[in-house]
């Protein structure tokens, strides 16, 4: 089939006049705020006018959501409080960020005009369906500050836009009030004063947005440069104030822009460091991260940005017909389109409607492992690429040159410096000598600037010359387009499960067109050329394919281990680096006394946390359960775990949404730390990435490298086990300390860098120190009777036995089952209790396994009241029934009951009694309080001493002198006991 026959892209659309001019080059593509906000004459950008940028933005949902939500907020009146006040975008670079901020602005300083637009439709008309009425459109005309700190220089101002103001707190009273000198003086004092920064912006009395873009850039090294510890202080303290006001404060809306650390390469001081981390934990708890775009926005956005209208239904359904009849059919199909398991192939129809003028492959390349790689500025980057690639194809089209119908991965013209520059500077090179090697590779190996050199390219040329190759004039640039698409896959190193370099049905579909001359083997003749050691391309590295398998092509720049580790990082996902931290996590875990360890991994389709335990299967039966939490979806602390909270507690049947369970006393939740998440995170991808390095063909080749590489990845795993250990500092449980106090969530927390929550002997062991557990052998018969309460007798023994693992108050058998049978045959055989059957007659007790856990019949009985005939001589003999234990209520009964006294005659005192207290005093500047407690301490020493406590459970906590911390620790510590020291 003829191209002829279609309406060729360059034709149906018109790109953009300003991209046009500008020879495929977007100036504009990285907006700044501060020139849309501020800009004057040849500095003001054409998006500075509201009809313009809505005539540039597709309404992508996220967008449309996050511009929603500020509507709301400002012109919602009392309704606003259903839109967050404060809203963070926290993307990479090149993510959008600067686009929404201008978006926001024009939203709120010109709606009338915004509202026109696609974007502005889009966003009313979802801001009427969350808040079910329309909004007024004027959004009764807002205020909007804009502190664009991408420009500003701490301690130095600019008259024109500050005025008489110094500090950040004095730059935004002086834009809230356009200059307003009396008014910026009334509230010029009151930096950090939450209440007066409310104040300020409520006596507009009219809505308010603020943006704040670029939050580090001042915050960062900017205040260190500054020199000046007040100006640093009033400006953090003023930023910790705003972000409380702003949320306390009707009708406002505050976006804030500050990339998330572990998507920021800046590199800080310590104190910028601190600041960050500072402002991070405000943020994460006042605001709501969102986002701008997702991936599969792209080819909307794309489409929107590059040309000038959407391209005609006929168009777009005749080039699908003049593919779809090649792709449908015989070694095409099968071979090529089959064999890439890529899911635009079985909807080719409606990802070209979506795609058009790209070929889907090259927009699933774009959107699927260009984005995901760090450096990769996502929709800057690819507009740059996009656009100065339909630039250059359009010259060629019209002047009659060879252009596709589609443009794919092979149709990028590396000849063009616009598009070759854009492609290596996009963030896909992540190393700057691997750029400079791979623009001479492109040049040389591939096609020259002038398009008369180039292995590739002359591979194509000469193929011009031979008159029976029918195909040329439909495919000239076969063998160009096959490089072409190597060169793209090779510059993103480790694709999907590292591996490097196109296969041979991706590299087959790159240079498919819709003419049925150009054949299967054709392509196949192609690549033979582009890969023939002799004649093809000098740098190109070519891995069979094992066990029947695609072979894979490689462009390779010979890169150093550094290099290649580097760029394998780039290739990590988020989700393989939180799937190798929940794989070690799960390893890692130690079962220790608990009866089981049980690892509950995050939720892949988006559950939320609550949901995510519902189904995890947690609620066992009689087993003490150590379950521990996916760092992936739970963790505690950094403002941002109520989540988490919210979840464990339901799992625990607490809180409103609560989930039914009976077990729940004796699941015990390890959490890992926010904070300590970020490093587990960081490694998780440093392992990944020297794992990958393994595999590649140029470690294999090179024994010393090979050797390197083996030794990082080793320290790697190392690294990342012990911080995933120490990562998980936290402990959740189920407590009742007693009968009348609520059932709660307790916590263990620990500080010391050798303990770990992965481990089951030391949460257990900080159980015991709660009086959550009993530790190894300390359940005696004591004990037992310690725990009882008044309506544990005459219930059946399988109800005793569950109460330990279903009843809060009740503290965990080290032992389990074992424990229980144990004391109770303790007990009888000191005749503390006995063992009825249902009718209240004793069963005899001669060995613990006779003491059946699991009968309903049997039940737990209390010793036999006192007898007249106890003391006096049996007929048998003259010895006498030897005493009994005291009786589980503390009354001192025996057995002999009231001796030969007869009934006059009173109960003997009781043996023993319990004594339980608490203390908490303050020993500073308190002679009294000190002189008595040290008596209290040396009277229950001597009791000790003597031996008249049999059984003791408790925990102190103090503080005391640093001179003698140490010494009492350690003498702790041969106890057995753990102990806990901390500065304070």
């Amino acid at each position: 089939m003829k191209q002829s026959g279609v309406t060729p892209w360059w034709k149906a659309l018109r790109i953009r006049p300003e991209i046009l001019d500008a020879s495929g080059s977007i100036a504009d593509v990285q907006m700044s705020l501060y020139h849309a906000v501020y800009g004057t004459e040849d500095q003001r950008p054409q998006y500075a006018d509201a009809s313009y940028y809505g005539e540039i933005t597709h309404p992508t949902g996220a967008l449309t959501d996050l511009l929603a939500r500020i509507a709301i907020r400002l012109g919602g009146g009392d309704e606003h409080t259903k839109s967050p006040a404060l809203l963070r975008l926290d993307q990479g670079m090149g993510g959008g960020k600067s686009h929404a901020c201008i978006g926001a602005y024009h939203l709120a300083k010109a709606p009338l005009k915004l509202g026109k637009t696609d974007v502005g439709k889009a966003v009313l008309e979802h801001a009427e369906t969350i808040l079910g009425r329309p909004l007024p459109k004027n959004l009764e005309n807002p205020h909007v500050v804009v502190l664009p700190c991408d420009n500003m220089t701490p301690g130095a101002t600019v008259e024109e836009h500050d005025g008489p103001a110094k500090s950040l707190y004095e730059r935004f009273l002086w834009r809230l009030f356009d200059g307003d000198y009396s008014r910026y003086i009334t509230y010029r004092e009151h930096f950090s004063n939450v209440s007066k920064i409310s104040e300020a912006i409520r006596s507009l009395d009219k809505p308010v947005l603020i943006i704040v873009d670029e939050i580090m850039n001042y915050f960062g090294n900017g205040l260190d440069g500054v020199g000046d510890e007040a100006l640093t202080a009033q400006d953090q303290a003023f930023m910790r104030a705003l972000l409380d006001a702003v949320t306390k404060t009707p009708r406002t809306a505050m976006l804030a822009v500050m990339i998330a650390s572990d998507k920021d390469s800046i590199s800080l001081s310590p104190e910028g460091e601190r600041r960050r981390l500072d402002l991070e934990r405000l943020l994460d708890r006042n605001g709501k991260p969102v986002g701008v775009h997702e991936n599969d926005d792209f080819a909307a956005i794309l489409r929107r940005r590059i040309f000038a209208q959407p391209p005609a239904k006929e168009v777009v359904d005749a080039t699908v017909r003049e593919y779809n009849e090649a792709m449908s059919n015989g070694p095409w199909k099968t071979k090529v389109y089959d064999a890439l398991h890529a899911p635009w192939t079985a909807n080719f129809g409606e990802e070209v409607s979506r795609t058009y003028p790209f070929h889907p492959q090259l927009m699933h390349m774009a959107e699927h492992e260009w984005a995901n790689r760090t450096g990769f500025q996502k929709v800057r980057s690819t507009i740059k690429v996009f656009a100065a690639t339909v630039f250059a194809l359009q010259q060629r089209g019209k002047t009659g040159a060879w252009a596709p119908l589609l443009i794919g991965p092979g149709d990028l013209p590396l000849s063009s410096t616009q598009v070759r520059e854009s492609i290596i500077g996009s963030g896909l090179i992540s190393d700057t000598k691997t750029q400079n090697n791979y623009r001479s590779l492109a040049q040389n190996d591939i096609v020259g600037v002038k398009e008369t050199s180039g292995t590739a390219r002359l591979l194509d040329t000469n193929r011009g010359a031979d008159e029976d190759v029918l195909w040329h004039r439909s495919n000239p640039r076969a063998a160009e387009r096959a490089a072409t698409a190597i060169f793209l896959t090779s510059i993103v190193s480790g694709r999907s499960q590292g591996r490097r370099g196109a296969t041979d049905a991706e590299v087959k579909a790159a240079t498919a067109v819709p003419d049925p001359a150009y054949m299967f083997a054709d392509a196949d003749a192609v690549i033979k050329d582009v890969t023939d050691p002799e004649t093809g391309l000098v740098s190109i590295e070519t891995t069979p394919g094992p066990k029947g398998q695609q072979a894979r092509y490689f462009l390779s720049t010979s890169q150093t281990l550094v290099m290649l580790q580097r760029a394998m990082r780039d290739t990590i996902t988020d989700a393989e680096r939180d799937t190798v931290i929940a794989d070690f996590t799960e390893r890692l875990t130690e079962t220790g006394p608990f009866d089981r360890k049980q690892f509950v991994r995050a939720s892949a389709e988006g559950q939320a946390p609550r949901e995510v335990l519902a189904s995890a299967g947690i609620d066992d039966a009689r087993l003490s359960r150590l379950v521990v939490l996916d760092p992936a979806q739970f963790t505690l602390r950094n403002g941002a775990d109520r989540a988490t909270r919210d979840a464990v507690q339901a799992a625990v049947g607490l809180g409103a949404e609560k989930l039914p369970t009976r077990w729940a006393s004796s699941a015990v939740f390890a959490v890992a730390n926010t904070q300590q998440r970020h490093a587990a995170r960081r490694l998780a991808t440093a392992y990944l990435a020297a794992e990958r390095v393994l595999g590649v063909q140029e470690t294999q080749d090179d024994d010393d490298m090979k050797s390197k590489a083996v030794a990082e990845r080793n320290e790697a795993k190392r690294s990342l086990e012990t911080t995933i250990k120490r990562a998980f500092q936290h402990v959740l449980f189920l407590a009742q300390p007693d009968d009348d106090a609520p059932r709660a969530i307790d916590e263990v927390t620990f500080d010391d860098k050798t303990e770990t929550a992965l481990n089951g002997a030391i949460v257990w062991k900080a159980l015991v120190e709660k009086g959550k557990a009993f530790d190894q052998g300390t359940f005696t018969a004591k004990a037992l009777l310690h725990n009882l309460r008044e309506t544990d007798y005459g219930r059946p023994l399988d109800e005793l036995r569950d109460s330990f693992w279903n009843t809060p108050r009740l503290p965990l058998l080290h032992g389990g089952q074992n424990d229980l049978r144990q004391a109770l045959f303790e007990a009888v055989q000191a005749g503390l209790l006995r063992i009825v059957d249902g009718e209240g007659e004793e069963v005899a007790v001669t060995g613990v396994s006779e003491i059946n856990l699991s009968s309903q019949r049997l039940r737990l009985g209390k010793p036999l009241p006192p007898s007249p005939h106890d003391d006096e001589p049996s007929s048998g003999g003259t010895e006498s029934t030897p005493e009994s234990e005291p009786s589980p209520e503390g009354k001192g009964e025996r057995r002999g009951g009231q001796g030969r006294g007869g009934e006059d005659e009173a109960p003997p005192a009781p043996q023993e009694k319990q004594i339980a207290f608490s203390v908490t005093q303050s020993m500073l500047n308190n002679t009294g309080n000190s002189e008595a407690l040290s008596q209290l301490f040396r009277q229950l020493y001597d009791v000790i001493d003597r031996g008249d406590v049999s059984f003791l459970q408790g925990s102190i906590q103090m503080v005391v002198s640093s001179q003698v911390a140490d010494g009492l620790a350690e003498r702790i510590r041969e106890l057995g006991s753990p102990v806990h020291v901390r500065d304070m």
